[in-house]
């Protein structure tokens, strides 16, 4: 027995069911998510509300934080791996491939330049995004493969970044 197999029953029971509910009612697969940042006085710290949850976001010291919690493009890189280690767990879940464990470690550049106020012709952003997926699972390589191959496919937060949608202030 794997060591995530216990979990891995109750997520494909839990997923087989929501399975049902939206086949019955599709508008249930579609969730409305929304997220809250509030600067919080003196600190410049972000409380960010998500669902029921709230973590502390801060910047770096080398640009006036006080390093108290995860900044910006460090949280969308966290998003990016929690996502994708979920996904992993999903799929083998619903396709019933016994995992031993996953870690996904994600990592990408950020030229600061236009953050500090330095002329540059291009918009900041993070590039040159690359994951890593340590999955340990007793399955051949091929079932490995479609494995990468259905999270790839299936990950939420990978194909937001790879298919950017537009964002819109309103």
């Amino acid at each position: 027995m794997s060591t995530l197999d216990p979990y891995l029953a109750r997520k494909h029971a839990t997923i087989e069911q929501r399975r049902a509910e939206c086949e019955h009612e599709p508008s249930k697969a579609l969730l409305s998510l929304k997220s809250v940042s509030r600067v919080a006085g003196a600190t410049g710290v972000r409380p960010t509300e998500l669902s029921r949850h709230t973590i502390i976001t801060d910047a770096a010291p080398g640009l006036g934080g006080y390093g108290l919690g995860p900044t910006a493009p460090e949280l969308l890189l966290g998003a990016l791996s929690s996502c994708l280690a979920h996904t992993y767990l999903i799929e083998a879940a619903l396709n019933r491939i016994p995992l031993e464990s996953v870690e996904v470690e994600v990592s990408g550049r950020l030229d600061m330049t236009g953050v500090y106020g330095l002329p540059t012709e291009e918009a900041p952003q993070l590039s040159e995004i690359t994951y890593h997926a340590n999955v340990v699972a007793p399955i051949p390589p091929e079932v490995m493969q479609r494995l990468h191959d259905l999270v790839e496919a299936g990950c939420p937060v990978l194909n937001t970044l790879r298919s950017p949608i537009p964002v819109t202030r309103v």
